[in-house]
């Protein structure tokens, strides 16, 4: 008996709206979904399975279309070709050849294009732009992604691994982070040339062994009372936000920008958020008297159009990170905002009795050990509140220093 076939057409396909499958014949079907949608499906036997393989949307691909793609399917058949996976194939050799004119900085461009939006600033965005137009573009910024490799990336980082150790470390967490965004999309295929582990490894020295830690250049924990005080005595909203800075041990950017929606005022407590955070986790920090009474009398410089703490010149913008330089620089040049931080920790070990764990926290450090991290889930809040109490008394002693007797408080 010979097969029905070409039992469609246009004026019958119009009229049919059950949902259901209707056979024009030799494994071409017209799908009605519930929807009113109609689209072609090519149903076929491999071994003991059935498969379908969907060929499009009707009217979009015609009857005549369809039956084209069909006849195409059944000669696939034929030759024993699965006709569902020779499309696939044919998918990943269109993508691979595509791969070959998208550049690296294409790809460069378009991850950072994807992911700007979820960087804390501005700053971020422009290291990424900076170090890539420098450092990987005049290598492989015109090369098709697909045919990086590790060479390159040797290229790239070896003449500057040793001497600028920190940079050419970023820039290959930044090249490793557009490969693999790169994979994703299909773009390339294989493993990661720029991976550090089981890869770079093996031709280039830890960055611990050739980086020479850099230090803040800081204060003798010795001398702050006095110059403390002598900022405390100078009143002007540049020198009243240093001496927030220095008691509440943070860094210049989160001192900066502090709002008053941050402050708990019932709870004395600075609550800075996880996006304004290095470490990217919310940081509570108990206020000492000292820090309150600072807060106190910034009071009369609040505007209205803003909830800055600290406001500077422009509007809606914090104080600058220039002012409170300058401000340092004026007696001591060759010291750094930051480095009160370091004063703080040397204090603490030297003059102190209090645990190493809650000085790191006071400071927002996160715990590099994960078994130690696990084990430690709180803030320890008020232990470092007391922590916090001790150092701004310790500031606000203003005695000849070598008349100050070392504070030994025992944290509780």
């Amino acid at each position: 008996m010979a097969k029905l076939v070409k039992q469609l057409s246009d004026i019958k396909i119009k009229k049919l709206s059950k949902p259901g499958a209707y056979p024009d014949g030799d494994g071409l079907y017209l799908q009605i979904r519930s929807s009113g949608a109609k689209d072609w499906f090519y149903r076929y036997q491999l071994g003991d399975k059935g498969k379908k393989k969907g060929l499009g949307p009707y009217p979009t691909i015609s009857l005549e279309k369809a039956r084209e793609d069909a006849h195409e399917c059944r000669i696939l058949r034929k030759n024993g070709i699965d006709p569902i996976e020779h499309q696939k194939a044919k998918e990943s050799q269109k993508a691979l050849a595509e791969s070959k004119s998208i550049t690296f900085k294409d790809c460069a461009l378009a991850y950072i294009e994807a992911h700007k939006r979820g960087w804390k600033n501005k700053k971020h965005l422009s290291q990424w732009e900076n170090t890539l137009s420098t450092y990987t573009y005049p290598v492989i910024g015109k090369i098709a992604v697909q045919d990086v490799d590790i060479d390159l990336i040797m290229k790239i980082l070896e003449p500057i691994w040793f001497e600028k150790t920190e940079t050419a470390s970023r820039v290959r967490q930044r090249i490793e982070n557009v490969l693999d965004w790169a994979t994703v999309r299909k773009y390339r295929q294989g493993d990661n040339p720029a991976l550090w582990r089981g890869r770079l490894d093996k031709l280039l020295p830890q960055r611990n062994k050739v980086q020479k830690p850099k230090h803040f250049a800081a204060m003798d924990y010795r001398e702050l009372p006095l110059y403390f005080k002598s900022i405390r005595q100078k009143d002007t909203l540049t020198s009243k936000a240093l001496a927030f800075t220095i008691l509440t041990v943070t860094r210049t950017s989160e001192a900066r920008g502090a709002t008053r929606k941050e402050i708990d005022d019932k709870a004395k407590a600075w609550i800075i958020p996880e996006n304004r955070m290095k470490t990217e986790r919310e940081h509570r920090i108990p206020l000492s008297v000292e820090a309150l009474k600072i807060l106190q009398e910034m009071e009369p410089f609040k505007r209205h159009t803003d909830d800055l703490i600290f406001p500077g010149l422009a509007q809606a913008k914090p104080i600058s990170d220039a002012s409170l330089l300058k401000l340092v620089k004026q007696t001591h040049p060759t010291l750094t905002v930051h480095g009160f931080r370091s004063s703080f920790r040397d204090w603490c070990a030297e003059q102190t009795n209090y645990p190493r764990e809650v000085a790191e926290a006071a400071l927002a450090h996160v715990i590099k050990d994960k078994t130690e991290a696990a084990y430690q889930r709180g803030d320890m809040f008020e232990k470092r509140r007391k922590l916090m109490d001790s150092w701004a008394d310790y500031c606000l002693n203003d005695k000849n220093m070598a008349d100050v007797v070392p504070i030994n408080k025992a944290a509780n």
